[in-house]
């Protein structure tokens, strides 16, 4: 077991590492380009924080690992709300000043409820895939004409102008894009390999090594952007990071395997797994929002989210102890 225990821990660093790199010149050549930084960090910066769940889901698909693929999707999502946005609250805690993150908290229940009614017959089908699929590139539509329509008002267009990188030349840029998609390449295979490994060998079914140990590995470059997006003071971002992964997830990390490699979805995912991501969805669209005023997330509400996470985290491992 130390090969694939090795593979795991090497694949979450080159995955840490490469979607910094890979975000960093893909976001510096698009400044070249003149692009704002409000459409950069929505887009580009968006779909870069998903990059290591997307490139393992497709991995995991080729390889026929589809349930992997579905928990990686769901878990990483329960993951970006509880331990993400837990752990971030407890550092410092977030107010939301952004309208555009106001109007994307709609879209993301939406998204949910379209990716729901895709697996609701418990197959995970190449329709259902194309479907979300499309659904992605009119969310990103959507995106992009809101940051032009508010680029100059919204507060997240000042934190993204003043993390993307201004001093990079086009080469430099291409040079860590290219090395940032090596390495994600490289460490999505690594982990898939030793998750299915470490599955086989213990028992473990692969939706819930997907659900666990990939899921919370994926959402590292998530968890390190939004911690240091809060240290300084850049709220909006830590939170726009966990929305705009997680539509991503639901669109692209679940809408590839199905039009890669379709197949069933495990039944815990409807009774179990989906329900969870939906009430913690729904609870940060409840203190997140600002229904009567600023929306934030304080402290105490940080540490329920964590109490969360390990209390799902318990309910998988009693679910795969022997004789339960």
């Amino acid at each position: 077991m130390l090969m694939p225990a090795l593979a795991i821990i090497a694949g979450f660093i080159l995955l840490l590492w490469g979607a910094d790199r890979f975000v960093a010149g893909a976001a510096a050549a698009a400044r070249n380009l003149g692009i704002s930084p409000l459409i950069i960090g929505l887009t580009i910066v968006g779909f870069g924080t998903s990059a290591p769940e997307i490139l393992v889901s497709v991995m995991a698909s080729i390889n026929g690992n589809t349930a992997l693929a579905i928990g990686n999707a769901i878990g990483s999502n329960i993951t970006n709300i509880a331990l993400v946005l837990g752990a971030t609250a407890l550092v410092t805690p977030l107010a939301v000043r952004s309208e555009i993150l106001r109007r994307e908290f709609p879209i993301l229940l939406a998204v949910m409820l379209v990716a729901l009614m895709m697996i609701s017959d418990g197959e995970l089908g190449r329709t259902d895939g194309i479907v979300l699929l499309t659904g992605l590139g009119l969310m990103l539509y959507w995106v992009v004409n809101l940051g032009l329509r508010d680029r100059r008002t919204d507060a997240l267009g000042t934190e993204f102008d003043a993390e993307i990188p201004t001093d990079m030349s086009n080469l430099m840029a291409a040079v860590w894009f290219t090395l940032g998609l090596l390495l994600l390449l490289g460490g999505s295979r690594m982990l898939v390999w030793g998750a299915v490994e470490v599955a086989t060998h213990f028992g473990v079914s692969e939706l819930v090594i997907g659900l666990t140990i990939v899921a919370i590995g994926t959402s590292l470059p998530e968890l390190a952007a939004s911690i240091v997006s809060a240290l300084r003071k850049e709220h909006d971002i830590a939170i726009g990071n966990v929305i705009g992964s997680n539509m991503f997830n639901l669109l692209a990390v679940m809408g590839l395997p199905g039009v890669i490699h379709p197949g069933p979805v495990p039944d815990q995912v409807l009774s179990r797994d989906y329900p969870v991501m939906l009430v913690l969805t729904l609870v940060l669209f409840a203190v997140a929002y600002g229904f009567r005023g600023p929306g934030k997330i304080t402290r105490a509400e940080g540490g329920l989210l964590l109490l969360a996470f390990f209390a799902y985290q318990g309910v998988l491992f009693m679910s795969e102890s022997p004789g339960s």
